[in-house]
């Protein structure tokens, strides 16, 4: 995979986990965030963003258990792009927007998103 394109994902990446991770400390430190969460997950999360998200984007929010612990494996852009060439979604994120990964698909939005949330994660 490019260069240029690992660090595009890998700075989304840690940009949606620092989100993910303010999320989940609130929900712990708050029981009525907590269900707001898990009852309407897609709009909690665009609340807090302050990005209004794609209609055909799902979010679920599962509570791990004392016995039981899930792992989430993202999507691998590498597998959707043939060798040598970018996905449209690749292309985008280079082109001046950046692509999140996750099991829910790609998702790409401009760089502008992720310059607002960096501040508000910071």
């Amino acid at each position: 995979m490019h260069e240029q394109m690992k660090q595009i994902i890998s700075q989304a990446m840690n940009t949606r986990f620092e989100f993910e991770r303010q999320l989940i400390e609130r929900a712990l430190e708050d029981e009525n965030f907590k269900q707001e969460l898990l009852s309407n997950p897609k709009a909690v999360y665009a609340r807090e963003s302050g990005e209004q998200l794609p209609t055909d984007l799902e979010i679920e929010v599962i509570q791990e258990t004392p016995n039981k612990v899930y792992l989430v494996l993202p999507n691998n852009p590498a597998s959707t792009a043939t060798e040598g060439e970018l996905s449209d979604e690749a292309l985008e994120a280079v082109a001046g927007g950046i692509c999140i990964f996750g099991s829910w698909g790609n998702k790409c939005l401009p760089f502008s998103w992720l310059l607002r949330n960096a501040n508000g994660l910071a």
